[in-house]
């Protein structure tokens, strides 16, 4: 900004002309909180530095001195009206709304005073006016006038990460660090909270490798290199690096968990391992066993994971998030009566997520067959992220007592919060005239609809299985190439056109091809990889088509793929092992047509 020069007079009209002159709109402006103008300009500007004053001499203790304050090299200069002028014009700018001109005023003032205070009040302007440039530039002149000030260094520590300058940043922050003195743990701990949002994560891990060097026997170093090891996807590193952390801390939780947390992106096993072993020797460490439990349940160790639920259950009696994950867990293994008390618990407390606990007792109810209960469980779902599983569970048992009419209209009468909603409320409705038998009409439903947004992905895959279902193939895999262009990672589509030929045992080279193509967009579903273990059978590669099966089967003991599996093992000559596995799937899923239909064909 040029230098403002002094005006004849300091009156009242002479700073709002000139204001003007600069923002013609400053009278409408929105007012910036600052400090009184007058304010400002006595306590910034006026007289020199002075060393804290001593306390006065407390009775029969000698002198007492306060605390040592770190003073700040403050000028020793006379206020003029220039520099009041000055002053009085920033903060006069800032207060009705020209941070601009404010923040340019004070930088001004700044250079020609060297006063850190103006410095930094400079920067703050800028940096609430959203001019990072300004305020970069400012940050730098306090650092500059007061290189010991921990508060001008993280600044401009941030500002630089904010602008992408990390190349020069590390002698900010290794001065911040250095100046932590008795805080340096705390510090080292803080430390990638400064990057967390510059977008190259291995140049931050080389930054943070750089900064600890000084305190590499402290603990909280290799803590915070193990942490960025992580954000950098460096799992082996940051293991590295949080072992030699608990190799100086070894009973420090936080470190251990971090370790898990890296192992867990290679071996979840590995993870579990590493808390199992460190709650041996620390069965209270109640964090430890909570990230403990919650790996249980990512690996689908249900029994283990409530049995360490309930034990933290026990350590936190009313904590709402432990009760929902015992009952959520205790649905999970059937154990209706546990999860419906920790449910009916949680209505009590002031729980965040209450409409899911609504829905899963009006499953518990529907489970008992009390249909008027989780009916009422159901209506009380408020509209938000559970609503609309709500009212697709509502119809659906209205379809199931009978009243499928009565199930449609609730469907057409839910409210959608747009047309994702009405979509999935659409397809629910196609659902229940399919379970109800009536094929064609779900067909024609969808295809209504497809007719006034045809590329509608879901759209066009259910209808294409609805065609199939009613052996209109031409359909189906017209749906189902349009939605290939349309979504080439829809790993769905490329499943479903490649056993639609291998089920009808043709054009098998090309089945295969779309179905390997569907493995490597999604490699553990169930589904496909069973798939690929039909198309395999139908080619005559029963060996392959067994282990494709089995590794099917063993994720997910569907009724569809133990129908396969079973007429498999029984083409190979294992017919009791083929018979129990359509025995167990049919007790577990009586009624379902492709397990029946296998069955009465092999064993009439």
């Amino acid at each position: 900004m040029p230098e403002v020069a002094k005006p004849p007079n300091m009156s009242r009209t002479n700073f709002n002309s000139t204001l003007r002159r600069s923002n013609p709109d400053m009278t409408d402006s929105p007012r910036f909180l600052l400090l009184p103008a007058a304010v400002i300009a006595a306590c910034l500007l006026s007289a020199c530095a002075q060393a804290p004053a001593k306390r006065p001499a407390e009775s029969g203790q000698g002198e007492a001195t306060a605390p040592k304050v770190r003073s700040e090299p403050l000028p020793k200069m006379e206020l003029t009206g220039q520099i009041l002028y000055q002053a009085l014009l920033a903060e006069v700018a800032g207060q009705r709304g020209n941070l601009g001109l404010s923040a340019s005023a004070y930088m001004d003032l700044a250079r020609s005073t060297r006063d850190p205070r103006l410095a930094r009040r400079a920067a703050e302007i800028a940096l609430h006016g959203r001019n990072l440039d300004m305020a970069l530039q400012a940050s730098r002149l306090w650092v500059e006038i007061d290189p010991e000030s921990p508060q001008a260094r993280q600044m401009m520590a941030g500002l630089l990460v904010s602008a992408n300058r990390l190349d020069e940043l590390q002698p900010h922050v290794a001065k911040l660090l250095a100046q932590e003195g008795e805080n340096l743990r705390d510090g080292l701990l803080r430390l990638n909270r400064l990057f967390a949002r510059y977008p190259d994560k291995k140049a931050v891990l080389a930054m943070v490798e750089q900064l600890t060097l000084p305190y590499v026997g402290v603990a909280e170093a290799h803590f915070a290199r193990a942490q960025a090891a992580l954000n950098a996807a460096e799992w082996q590193r940051g293991i590295a690096e949080a072992d030699k952390a608990l190799a100086l801390r070894p009973d420090w939780d936080i470190a251990v968990m971090l370790k898990a947390q890296l192992q867990r992106a290679e071996s979840p096993e590995a993870a579990l391992d590493t808390l199992r072993r460190y709650l041996a020797g620390h069965p209270q460490a109640r964090e430890v066993r909570l990230q403990y439990a919650r790996g249980l349940v990512g690996v689908r160790k249900f029994p283990q994971a409530r049995a360490e639920f309930q034990r933290l259950l026990g350590d936190f009696p009313g904590n709402a998030d432990v009760i929902y994950a015992v009952a959520v867990l205790s649905m999970q293994l059937s154990d209706w009566a546990t999860a419906e008390e920790n449910f009916r618990k949680l209505l009590g407390l002031d729980f965040a997520e209450m409409d899911a606990v609504r829905l899963y007792l009006g499953q518990i109810a529907e489970e008992h067959k009390q249909y008027g209960d989780a009916l009422r469980w159901y209506a009380e779902v408020a509209p938000g992220e559970q609503y609309l599983a709500a009212q697709l569970r509502i119809a659906q048992l209205l379809a199931k007592q009978g009243k499928l009419d009565a199930g449609r209209r609730h469907l057409q009468d839910a409210q959608a919060a747009g047309n994702a909603d009405r979509i999935q409320l659409l397809l629910a409705e196609s659902q229940l005239l399919r379970d109800a038998g009536r094929t064609k009409e779900a067909y024609e439903l969808l295809a209504g609809s497809l007719a006034g947004q045809p590329e509608q992905p879901e759209l066009l895959y259910e209808s294409a299985l609805l065609a199939e279902k009613l052996g209109r193939h031409d359909v189906m895999e017209a749906n189902l190439r349009k939605l290939i262009r349309i979504k080439p990672d829809h790993a769905h589509a490329y499943n479903a056109l490649g056993y639609s030929f291998a089920e009808r045992n043709l054009r098998l080279v090309e089945a295969e091809q779309l179905i390997v193509k569907a493995l490597q967009l999604s490699p553990d579903d169930p589904f496909i990889i069973d798939s690929m273990g039909w198309v395999l059978y139908r080619k005559g590669d029963n060996a392959g088509a067994l282990t494709q099966l089995q590794r099917a089967f063993s994720i997910r003991p569907d009724p569809e793929i133990a129908a396969h599996l079973g007429e498999v093992l029984w083409v190979l000559g294992r017919r009791d092992e083929a018979k129990r596995t359509w025995q167990e799937a049919a007790k577990s899923h009586p009624g379902n047509e492709a397990l029946a239909e296998v069955i009465k064909r092999f064993t009439p």
